[in-house]
C-alpha cells in the first residue's frame, strides 16, 4: 500500500508589491527603495506572467488565492486596472491595499467596475495629527477620509488596516468608532515588524511584550462586540490570547462538566503567523518572500514558476515545520495557532525560527507542545 499523500499546501493570499512608488513616506514602512526605484518594477508582460502563474497555481487548489495589489501604493500604476481585469478573467480573487489618498470618484467607480471584492485602506490614528504625523504629508488623514467617502458612495467593500505603535495605541477604540462609523466592513490591526523604515521606529515607538499583551486583550473585548469584524495581523500570539480569554469566560459560564479547554486551543477559526504557510509576497522585482515583513528571499517568478517556489524552497518548507520552532515557541502548548512572528524573530536575530521576541508567555516550566491544558 503506498503512504498517503501529504495534505496539501493551499495559497490562501499573495500579497504583490505592483508598484515601488508611493505619494506618502509613512516612518513604519517595508520600503527601503525610493520612487526613482520604480523603473525596476515589473512590465505589464511580467506583471501578466506573473498572475498567469499565480492562477495556474491556484487551479490546481480547491480555491484560487485572493491576489493584493499593494505597493507602495498600487494606484501609482498606470496599467493596474489593466492588471486588474486580467487577473479577474482567470479566476483570481481581487483585493487592493491602498493609502486612500488618490481616491476620487472616478477612480472609485473604477475600483467598483473593476471586480475587486474589497479595498483595504490604511489609517494610523482616529485624528488628522496622529495619522499626519506617521504618514509625513500634511492632509493625508483628510485625503484618506474623502477616499474613503467615495468608495463608500460607490458601494464598494473596505476595511480599515491600522498599525499599532506607541503613538496611536491610546486611540485603538476611536479608529473602531471611527471605522463603524464610515460604514467599513472589517477592521484589521497590524502589529509593527521592524523592517524597512519601521527599523528606526521601532527604536522608539515599538510596543513592549506586555503593552501588546493588553492591547490584545482590549482588541478581544472589541471584536467580542460582534459589531464589525476584527483581525490582528502580525501578532500571531493574539490566537493565544483569545483562546486564554475564551478558556477564562467558559469557566465563569460553566460548572466545568463537559468543557475541554484543549479543544478550545487546538480547532483553532484561524491560525497566527502565516507566512510561507498559506501567504507569499512578490516584490515590484518580482522576489518573492514569505511575507512582506520577512525578508528571506525564497526565488524570483522571471526565473522560477511560482509553483516550484511554492512547493520546493527549502525556507518555505522549514517554515511549515512546527516541530522546528526554537525557543520557548518550540515547547509552546500554543505554537500550532501561534507560531510566533517569524519576521521579528528574524529581525532580532537573523534567524526566523527563533523565538517571537515581543510575546509576553512564558511555558510553564516543564511544559512540552504535547502537553494538556489543565482546566
Amino acid at each position: 500500500m503506498k503512504p498517503a499523500a501529504p495534505p496539501m499546501r493551499v495559497l490562501r493570499m499573495l500579497f504583490w508589491e505592483t508598484t515601488v512608488r508611493c505619494n506618502l513616506a509613512c516612518v513604519h514602512c517595508r520600503r527601503l527603495e525610493s520612487n526613482e526605484a520604480g523603473v525596476a518594477d515589473l512590465s505589464t508582460a511580467q506583471a501578466e506572467s506573473l498572475i498567469e502563474q499565480l492562477a495556474e497555481l491556484g487551479r490546481r487548489q480547491p480555491q484560487m488565492p485572493v491576489l493584493v495589489f499593494s505597493g507602495g501604493e498600487p494606484l501609482c500604476r498606470g496599467d493596474l486596472f489593466h492588471l486588474v481585469d486580467a487577473a479577474r478573467q482567470r479566476g483570481i480573487i481581487l483585493a487592493l491595499a491602498t493609502n486612500g489618498t488618490l481616491i476620487d470618484s472616478l477612480r472609485a467607480r473604477k475600483i467598483r467596475d473593476s471586480g475587486i471584492a474589497r479595498v483595504s485602506v490604511s489609517l494610523d490614528g482616529a485624528t488628522a495629527d496622529v495619522h499626519d504625523r506617521m504618514r509625513q504629508i500634511p492632509g493625508a488623514f483628510d485625503r484618506a477620509i474623502e477616499g474613503i467617502r467615495h468608495l463608500r458612495e460607490q458601494q464598494v467593500p473596505f476595511q480599515i488596516n491600522v498599525t499599532l505603535t506607541k503613538q496611536n495605541a491610546g486611540q485603538l477604540q476611536e479608529v473602531y468608532e471611527l471605522a463603524r462609523s464610515l460604514g467599513a466592513v472589517a477592521v484589521h490591526i497590524f502589529m509593527l515588524v521592524p523592517v524597512g523604515c519601521g527599523r528606526v521606529l521601532a527604536e522608539t515607538d515599538m510596543l513592549s511584550p506586555q503593552q501588546y499583551e493588553e492591547i490584545m486583550q482590549d482588541i478581544y473585548a472589541l471584536e467580542s462586540k460582534g459589531q464589525i469584524q476584527i483581525k490582528v495581523t502580525c501578532g500571531p500570539h493574539y490566537e493565544r490570547v483569545k483562546r486564554e480569554l475564551r478558556i477564562s469566560d467558559c469557566r465563569l459560564r460553566i460548572s466545568g462538566d463537559g468543557f475541554n479547554p484543549q479543544s478550545a486551543i487546538h480547532n483553532p477559526q484561524s491560525k497566527g503567523c502565516l507566512a510561507g504557510l498559506g501567504v507569499l509576497f512578490v516584490s515590484h522585482r518580482g522576489d518573492v518572500y514569505p511575507c512582506g515583513y520577512l525578508p528571506v528571499n525564497c526565488g524570483n517568478i522571471l526565473e522560477e514558476r511560482l509553483s516550484r517556489i511554492w512547493d520546493e524552497n527549502e525556507d518555505l518548507a522549514r517554515m511549515r515545520d512546527v516541530s522546528a520552532l526554537e525557543g520557548k515557541c518550540g515547547i509552546c502548548v500554543y505554537n500550532q495557532v501561534c507560531g510566533g512572528c517569524r519576521g521579528r524573530a528574524f529581525a532580532a536575530t537573523g534567524n526566523y525560527m527563533a523565538e517571537e521576541p515581543f510575546c509576553a508567555y512564558l511555558p510553564p516550566a516543564g511544559q512540552t507542545r504535547t502537553d494538556e491544558v489543565s482546566a
